[in-house]
């Protein structure tokens, strides 16, 4: 007999964790904007749901539908990227551990692990995680995680999940993957062997830029390691509310096919700018001559929707660009349906400037949206245009 229960992507993440409602037959869970519930006498709790810091029913149907997309046994919904990354963090490193960190990582991250967790003592090294020598290198006695980022964020560098998840295993660290910008439509870094997956939903997972929030994600077999990072959450209370859940559970309905329409319009971009004289580079990895391209091929169905551009003329035309588009706006973050244009040096990786995880000034980062791939095109054609007039 044919087991019929849902096993593919898009059908997980239209129906993963959305049970009908037995009463009404609502195809939509309802919103349960409650922070407590009635115990039917002390302890006796009703589907073992008591206080919303603990867990709530439209939290428990996101979760259910991130680990099933993942193809994880535990998802956990945080209030933001970084809470997700600081709980699963306060769960697996204590003084004098030490943490292996991309050097090209998200600002943020490199902030978390560099200041709030470095004053409490845990060391971290800045690594170029495409290197498998150099990482294997700054491995130390004390070393619990291996942090990446693939593809990174600005500069689109792609690391080897197996082979980082061996080299990982045979040290005894953890892999944690940022799969952030590829999203588990395009990359399952868990079926690679990484034992951590961790998100800001905020950006593709919810995919409309109206919600913020973060998960972890934890492997099968990985009970233990999902009830201590539950358990910080639990503590320190960055939990996602049911509004936030539930626009974030809507956006991962439509993941598969915003993220195919954002590779194919991002790929058609990469190559038109390729020869433009105000570009000494464009980073993507689905441009054949990306170092990281055969990798990326075998380890990602398609290269996703950002585009870092380096600009020939340095800080100066990296400057005048960002503010010349008309179409992609000028804005933090990434992922959503619009196109936006970020200058990394002064906005998302502002705080790095002065470490090893500094991006040069002459770089701009696009996320690529879901408008007319003409429109995107001539958009950015004629900031190249103003930029190299100018510079």
């Amino acid at each position: 007999m044919t087991d019929a229960r849902p096993s593919r992507f898009d059908t997980l993440a239209v129906h993963a964790g959305q049970h009908t409602d037995p009463t009404t037959g609502d195809a939509i869970p309802a919103i349960h904007v409650t922070s407590t519930y009635a115990q039917d006498g002390i302890g006796n709790l009703r589907g073992g749901y008591e206080y919303s810091r603990g867990g709530n029913p439209t939290r428990t149907a996101l979760e259910e539908q991130l680990a099933a997309i993942e193809g994880g046994a535990h998802g956990i919904s945080f209030a933001s990227g970084l809470a997700a990354e600081d709980a699963l963090l306060r769960a697996v490193v204590a003084p004098g551990d030490h943490v292996l960190v991309p050097n090209d990582v998200y600002g943020g991250t490199h902030r978390l692990i560099r200041t709030v967790h470095g004053k409490a003592g845990v060391a971290h090294t800045t690594v170029d995680t495409a290197d498998l020598d150099a990482v294997r290198a700054a491995v130390r006695p004390e070393s619990k995680v291996l942090w990446v980022e693939t593809p990174s964020n600005p500069l689109m560098k792609i690391s080897d999940i197996a082979a980082l998840a061996e080299l990982a295993h045979e040290n005894g660290l953890l892999l944690v993957v940022d799969n952030t910008f590829a999203s588990p439509a395009l990359q399952r870094p868990l079926d690679l062997g990484a034992d951590v997956v961790v998100h800001s939903t905020t950006k593709y997972l919810g995919g409309h830029s109206d919600v913020v929030g973060g998960a972890v994600v934890v492997k099968e077999g990985a009970d233990e390691l999902a009830e201590q990072v539950r358990y910080v959450q639990f503590a320190a209370g960055a939990v996602s509310g049911p509004f936030d859940a539930f626009l974030t559970t809507r956006g991962i309905k439509t993941l598969s096919v915003r993220m195919q329409r954002h590779s194919e319009t991002a790929q058609t971009l990469a190559e038109r700018l390729v020869h433009h004289p105000a570009v000494a580079r464009v980073l993507y990895p689905g441009l054949p001559d990306h170092p990281g391209h055969k990798i990326a091929a075998h380890q990602m169905s398609r290269f996703g929707g950002m585009i870092s551009l380096d600009l020939a003329g340095g800080e100066a035309a990296a400057r005048t660009f960002a503010e010349s588009t008309e179409v992609f706006l000028l804005a933090e973050s990434l992922g959503g349906v619009e196109s936006l244009v970020n200058y990394p040096s002064e906005m998302t990786h502002a705080s790095v400037r002065g470490t090893e995880a500094e991006v040069p000034p002459s770089i701009v980062r696009l996320s690529v949206g879901l408008e007319d791939v003409t429109d995107l095109l001539d958009d950015v054609l004629q900031a190249l245009d103003r930029t190299h007039a100018a510079h």
